[in-house]
């Protein structure tokens, strides 16, 4: 159906929904009109979902996770082990590795990772809280997360650079993670072993 024969709301949903990973404008379309078929058990809890979202979720100003409260709930858990901190891209990776319960330990977003050709330097990620969390002397081990690509093993190597030599011991995941895998499409055994079997970076 042309554009033009669909109202400016509809299109509006259209438009929104084929900005959202995976979707392009046919499969846009098609989630367009499954909401609006399943109006009362989908489309409006969902409405509320992201009202809901938006106004109260947030970054947590320790780590970087997603979360309604700050510090988030696994920055808040004095149960978990605050002297292994574990560096990931991005908060998928975190939920990853929760997922996975590969780490019972701390965690610190980067929000992205170095690329010189795409002019990401170390002032656009979370680096410097890195660097400020380590000095504070509770941590004993940082474990560097990331995915082996080029990307990643340059940011892991810059990591570890700077935070050697700061009376931390600086370790990488290992066996498990293939090159050029994304920890947030890995199964948790994966994860798991990948862990348990890190290496000096």
């Amino acid at each position: 159906m042309p554009a033009n024969q669909i109202g400016p709301e509809l299109q509006r949903l259209i438009d929104l929904l084929a900005k959202m990973p995976g979707l392009g404008p046919r499969s846009a379309k098609r989630a367009a009109l499954y909401l609006l078929k399943k109006r009362d058990p989908v489309m409006r809890p969902l409405a509320f979902a992201l009202a809901d979202a938006a106004d109260k979720v947030k970054a947590c100003s320790v780590c970087g996770n997603w979360d309604s409260i700050d510090p988030c709930a696994i920055c808040a858990d004095v149960t978990r082990e605050k002297t292994v901190l574990c560096v990931v891209q991005d908060v998928g990776d975190l939920w990853a590795l929760e997922r996975a319960g590969a780490h019972r330990g701390a965690y610190h977003v980067l929000g992205g990772l170095l690329s010189p050709l795409d002019g990401v330097g170390p002032d656009d990620l979370h680096i410097g809280a890195l660097i400020a969390r380590v000095k504070e002397g509770a941590v004993k081990e940082v474990v560097l997360a990331l995915p082996a690509t080029v990307d990643g093993q340059t940011t892991a190597h810059y990591l570890a650079d700077h935070l050697e030599g700061g009376g931390v011991s600086v370790t990488r995941l290992s066996q498990g993670v293939p090159v050029g895998g994304e920890l947030d499409y890995l199964d948790e055994g994966t994860l798991s072993a990948a862990m348990k079997a890190r290496r000096p970076a």
